[in-house]
């Protein structure tokens, strides 16, 4: 035979001399076994991914996560509380030996050798095997994490008294959104000495009562500032008497207290008897008047 009798020859020998069409190949002989890739298989993928994105957007407009306040390190009453998926490291260092003097073993160390044993499980167990029962390594490493990491996570979320936190750490969102006039000289003497405890806003935090809802008087504002009251120790305040009368007449207008205090209810006393003095005088003018009238 001739060379190249027969034969047809191109630059590159894994390359056919014949051009096909692109066309996806046929899997007929192998029903339910496999597929092509596009448009079958990536199709169901996006439809199952928008199926589940949908439902957690759905969930998560019906039960928003709650909303607690940011935190502080001047306030150490505020217990922070990390997301769900760090809740079992989070009840993990709790225990004795994880915690405490053997924190950086808790934090660093355990976990370290944890997530590099299941980084660590493909090299481990290499075998073609698809059936759990004939992986032991990898299926071994796979249910210790999941045993661990869910009932780690189930522990902290029962010791999680979440009303009580709502109650004490939630934030005053009637208290953030409203508007407070940072202008007025009495919020640069609130900044210096009150905003560490009770917020930028008035709206509390943690211990720390919101100041939007107390209605309390500017002479009690004052009281307070000086004696203080509850847990608040006295001393807090160390301004000048003017600053506290600012300080007073702050709070009490973006906490809807009562602005008069009181000497402002004092003189509305006063003005009222006056206003009552004055109707008073009228009334015996005209009775005079018309007793000089009859008389003519």
């Amino acid at each position: 035979m001739h060379r190249g009798k027969g034969m047809k020859f191109v630059g590159d020998s894994r390359i056919t001399a014949e051009r096909k069409a692109n066309l996806p190949k046929d899997y007929s002989e192998y029903p339910g076994r496999t597929e092509a890739f596009w448009p079958n298989f990536l199709l169901k993928e996006w439809l199952v991914g928008a199926v589940f994105l949908i439902g957690f957007l759905i969930l998560t407009a019906a039960h928003p996560s709650p909303l607690e306040q940011q935190a502080d390190p001047n306030n150490a009453s505020y217990i922070p509380l990390p997301d769900w998926y760090f809740l079992f490291l989070y009840q993990f260092l709790k225990y004795q030996f994880a915690g405490g003097d053997y924190i950086v073993l808790g934090a660093i160390v355990m976990p370290g050798l944890a997530f590099g044993a299941l980084l660590l499980a493909p090299f481990l167990d290499r075998g073609p095997e698809r059936r759990p029962h004939k992986r032991p390594i990898a299926v071994g490493l796979m249910l210790l994490g999941f045993i661990a990491t869910f009932w780690l996570t189930y522990e902290s979320v029962t010791h999680a008294d979440y009303e009580t936190r709502a109650e004490k750490y939630g934030v005053n969102v009637e208290a953030v959104e409203s508007t407070i006039d940072k202008e007025d000289p009495g919020y640069a003497v609130y900044e210096a000495n009150c905003l560490s405890c009770h917020g930028d806003a008035l709206q509390g935090q943690g211990n720390y009562p919101s100041l939007i809802d107390a209605e309390l008087s500017v002479d009690q504002v004052k009281e307070i500032a000086v004696n203080g009251i509850g847990e608040m120790p006295s001393g807090i305040f160390g301004g000048s008497d003017e600053e506290l009368q600012q300080l007073a007449e702050f709070v009490v207008n973006a906490g809807g207290g009562d602005a008069g205090g009181g000497e402002g209810e004092a003189s509305s006393e006063e003005g009222s008897s006056g206003e009552e003095g004055s109707d008073g005088e009228s009334e015996e003018a005209s009775d005079e008047s018309e007793e000089t009238k009859s008389e003519e």
